[in-house]
């Protein structure tokens, strides 16, 4: 260990790969993840935005805002599950 403290750059390579369990990132990758997380954020932001986009009076539209939100999250949890019990993962807040 201490001729691999010596050269810090394998041992910061070390350290990510068995200590972190991280791999190096692909330097193109940074600008596709970004508009990826970018996306998500506005499409997941227009479920609960939508019924009031769409309806005439605030009170409906909140109520259908948290259907629609509810029902997003256990569809989402369900998806993130995968073969799972992905109704259980549907349910759940947090993993």
């Amino acid at each position: 260990m201490a001729a691999l403290r010596q050269r810090e750059h394998a041992w910061v390579d070390f350290m990510m790969r068995f200590e972190l369990g991280l791999e190096r990132p692909e330097p193109g990758r940074a600008r596709a993840s970004a508009m990826t997380i970018a996306g998500s954020y506005v499409a997941g932001g227009f479920i609960p935005l939508l019924p009031y986009m769409l309806s005439g009076s605030a009170g409906g539209a909140f109520r259908y805002s948290v259907a629609f939100t509810l029902v997003a999250l256990g569809v989402f949890g369900y998806v993130k599950g995968g073969s799972r019990a992905p109704a259980r993962s549907g349910a759940r807040s947090r993993q």
